[in-house]
């Protein structure tokens, strides 16, 4: 059997999965409204169910990564967006390095790597869920001897319910991206996150005797501290009270939205209506920062992989304290920096050799940056927005760049000038952000990646109600972007 002939039978056979359909014709604005709003109620309730038979001795497997990975631990939404993203990896990484030869322009092609994925998430909910079960998830004995079951079989029912869950969102996802407004992944993100900011500015919830929010904490402070005690604290008292956190957070968020402003504009022109002139811009972060969970994800694997090997007893890869960070060994160059607490004299709990965190610094800069840049290459020519898709786009449009020829390969060869290099630039500075994000902490603890995430789809999903809006107040709009 022939390439082809392998991949028609792969997709016959993958196509009878359960799968959402997507709309055979224009769904109204309102209605993706309300498919978008539906979902993500659904998605907190999900993550507010808990699982049954579960011990309190339990682990989180993501731990600091959840504001990434979204998702409530110990609930039906444990797993996140983790199987999606990781399928996601696999895919890109076979396609990007020719692996899988397919021309994602091409329907059958494209029918081909959307079964595949399929396939792929079923794998990477089955795998990671045995690896909560086998590694983090431990089986409540009190309730195995109330069933009358053995413990082994409660880790079933726990494997089962994790399983499920990550389908579940799986297929929430499909449905945001088929029938709602922009995608599901971007969706779970930005809810998870802004819930852990919102706690990070306002809680009033007391943690040993101090408010968490920092706004409350920081009115506790000036009528209960002396401003001496502040000064005499330093910047070690602003960054153990969360103003440092509170400053990078709001200048993230500007930095990112003057990112997603920052654009290179193509003329273009219309082939047969004189005067009818437009322009594609091609934005800094092109790739958009969705290559950054790609990754997180990777360097969550490798830390997922090092702790399962530290619970069954091998230190070959180093070793991890009772909150599950590394300490010692190759894990812990590899472990990011997460907050100022891993890098900053006096705030370090563990004390390190300052050789030992600088290189932890640089692995894991290095990492982002060429992972950032890496993957957002690979991001743009697997989701229709490498040159070649772009330039079919411009052309069927009845667009041409003036003073070029009017063809697709035309088009092309000036896109190529342009976008993959703006692409490897926007994902090697959102690396670097990310980075710098991590090591003066955010509020709420939702990382400098998540925040990152947070801000810029918003800023995306703001787009693309206002795109929605205009093409439903001009139906013709939408042939451009290919929509009936």
């Amino acid at each position: 059997m022939n390439e082809t002939g392998l991949k028609d039978a792969l997709t016959s056979i993958l196509s009878k999965f359960p799968m959402v359909e997507r709309p055979g014709w224009h769904v109204h604005f309102k209605t993706k409204l309300a498919w978008t709003a539906g979902i993500l109620i659904l998605f907190f309730a999900l993550g507010n169910v808990p699982l049954f038979g579960l011990s309190p001795e339990s682990m989180d497997l993501f731990g600091r990564w959840r504001a990434i990975f979204a998702g409530e631990r110990f609930s039906l939404t444990a797993l996140g967006i983790m199987p999606i993203v990781d399928a996601s990896i696999v895919l890109q990484l076979l396609v990007g390095a020719g692996i899988l030869k397919l021309n994602l322009s091409d329907p059958r092609d494209q029918a081909f790597y959307q079964n595949i994925q399929k396939l792929l998430v079923v794998v990477f909910a089955a795998f990671i869920s045995l690896t909560y079960v086998v590694g983090f998830y431990k089986p409540d004995p009190g309730i195995a001897s109330l069933l009358g079951i053995s413990l082994r079989f409660l880790s079933f029912m726990l494997f089962i319910q994790v399983f499920i869950g990550g389908m579940l969102i799986y297929f929430m996802d499909e449905v945001v991206s088929k029938w709602g407004i922009g995608s599901g992944v971007s969706l779970f993100i930005i809810a998870g996150v802004s819930q852990q900011v919102i706690t990070g500015l306002i809680s009033p919830i007391r943690v040993g005797g101090w408010a968490v929010g920092v706004i409350p904490r920081w009115i506790q402070i000036a009528s209960q501290v002396a401003p001496y005690e502040i000064l005499e604290g330093g910047i070690i008292f602003l960054f153990e009270n969360h103003l440092i956190a509170l400053i990078s957070t709001i200048a993230v968020f500007f930095l990112v939205v003057y990112l997603e402003s920052t654009r290179l504009e193509i003329p273009l022109a219309h082939s047969m209506a004189r005067g009818a002139r437009g322009k594609f811009p091609i934005k800094l972060l092109y790739a958009s920062v969705l290559p950054m969970i790609l990754v997180r994800a990777l360097q969550a694997s490798i830390q997922g992989f090092g702790r399962m090997f530290y619970t069954r007893g091998i230190t070959l890869f180093g070793t991890y304290d009772e909150y599950g960070n590394a300490v010692s060994g190759l894990m812990y160059y590899l472990d990011p920096i997460y907050n100022p607490w891993d890098w900053f004299p006096g705030l370090m709990t563990t004390p390190y050799a300052g050789w030992q965190v600088a290189t932890r610094l640089a692995v894991d800069l290095s990492f982002m940056v060429i992972g950032g840049a890496i993957f957002a290459l690979f991001w743009i020519n697997t989701t229709g927005m490498g040159a070649k898709d772009v330039a079919a786009q411009i052309h069927r449009s009845g667009m041409q760049i003036p003073g070029h020829r009017r063809s697709p390969a035309t088009i092309e060869r000036m896109m190529e000038g342009y976008i993959p290099k703006i692409a490897l630039m926007g994902g090697a500075i959102l690396g670097v952000l990310c980075v710098l994000a991590n090591m003066f902490g955010t509020l709420g603890q939702a990382s400098g990646t998540g925040l990152l995430l947070a801000v810029s789809i918003a800023y995306r999903l703001y787009e693309d109600v206002a795109s929605e809006q205009m093409m439903e107040m001009f139906p013709a709009m939408r042939r451009f972007f290919g929509e009936g």
